[in-house]
């Protein structure tokens, strides 16, 4: 799962970071690399060690084993004894330098103009004079439609505008690495999707590299160029969103990723034959025809993975009763059982009801279901057959 690349194109190189809290070890080797204009979403179950990875690659944190590189030069590294040794902090202060931080609480200055809480992290950490920064300033007020808000307190702002003033006010130093812990967490649902599309295009127009730790899967899928899925401090994948949600590493990856959830079945491998593979699903038959990639799998148990939107419903294949129907306009979700005790979940797009207690028939008309074996590892791809 270790993702590597040409040492220039990277901003972030980690290696094997441990982190641990008195007896609590809550990142265990985690690596990545982090690309020059990138956008790393960093998601995971709360507890996790989502923020702590953040906290770390700024030195917000230190870390107890592995080493940190920022632009090809080391931030902390292991010595012969395995510990892990920081630079001096005159290095530090450099490197740290291009990085700049937004947090869940969006912290302005509430005595201070939208206008002067821009201009003071530059005049203070930077030691740039008003002069010099004022035109940047406003300039990074316009990028983010605030321009006429400028000699405002943030006591008349709304959320979104607050946030986007705290977003503003790192942009500022001129980061080339933007550091966010969360930052949309305290809107509501209509200012997070607005946000999501104001961060989209700041990246697009400063080239700056993301970092971006969320909950919320919708935002990692929608923002980032690559997924670091933590579960209990371990990394259980890194890779770009698609690759995550079509082909996730285990039944973890499968589960957290997705709305609504994939439909995970448990069967038994009864015979493999080349790529083709037969189980017993609580009494059916499935048989899949596995696609380039399978790795093959042996007798055992293991479970099938479909995603919702993979199920179709027709006057054809095996039959299914509605046990819920809920359409939204854009699309339904049916929650169904097949025979008594098998619920498969499926999503139909356009404008559909169905009725509770009907009969449907589904079919998986993909050669994208999933195969996972017995330790929950995805084995390969394939189309599905129950019958």
């Amino acid at each position: 799962m270790e993702n590597t690349t040409n040492k220039a194109e990277y901003m972030i190189r980690a290696r094997g970071i441990f982190k641990s809290f008195q007896d609590n070890e809550v990142l265990k080797g985690i690596s990545l690399d982090v690309c020059q204009g990138e956008v790393l979403s960093i998601i995971g179950p709360s507890g996790s060690g989502k923020s702590t990875l953040l906290r770390c690659l700024n030195h917000l944190e230190t870390i107890d084993k592995g080493s940190i590189e920022v632009k090809g030069e080391f931030l902390v590294k292991n010595d012969t004894s395995g510990r892990a040794v920081y630079a001096p902090k005159h290095e530090m202060r450099k490197m740290l330098s291009c990085m700049g931080m937004v947090f869940q609480q969006f912290n302005l200055f509430p005595h201070m103009t939208v206008l002067e809480n821009l201009l003071e992290a530059p005049i203070q950490v930077k030691r740039q004079t008003r002069e010099e920064i004022q035109p940047v300033a406003e300039e990074l007020l316009r990028k983010v439609g605030l321009y006429e808000k400028r000699d405002a307190y943030p006591s008349r702002l709304s959320g979104g505008q607050q946030q986007r003033v705290a977003i503003a006010r790192t942009l500022a130093t001129n980061p080339r690495i933007l550091l966010m812990d969360e930052p949309l967490s305290n809107l509501d649902a209509k200012l997070r999707m607005e946000m999501r599309a104001e961060l989209k295009r700041l990246h697009h127009e400063t080239g700056a590299t993301f970092v971006y730790v969320t909950h919320d899967q919708l935002e990692a899928m929608t923002l980032a160029t690559k997924i670091c899925l933590l579960d209990k401090g371990v990394l259980q994948q890194y890779a770009p969103p698609l690759m995550v949600y079509a082909h996730p590493a285990n039944t973890f990856v499968a589960d957290f990723v997705g709305s609504p959830s994939i439909n995970l079945v448990d069967g038994m491998i009864k015979t493999v034959q080349g790529g083709t593979v037969t189980l017993d699903v609580d009494g059916f038959t499935a048989t899949m025809e596995m696609g380039d990639g399978f790795k093959g799998v042996d007798i055992v148990p293991a479970k099938i993975g479909i995603r919702p939107e993979y199920i179709s419903l027709s006057e054809e294949g095996v039959p299914a009763r509605v046990i819920s129907s809920l359409p939204s306009g854009m699309e339904t979700i049916v929650h169904l059982e097949v025979r008594k005790g098998l619920p498969l979940t499926s999503v139909i797009f356009g404008q559909n009801d169905f009725a509770v207690g009907s009969t449907l028939h589904v079919t998986f008309p993909t050669d994208r279901c999933m195969l996972f074996d017995d330790k929950g590892n995805l084995v390969g791809l394939g189309k599905l057959t129950l019958r």
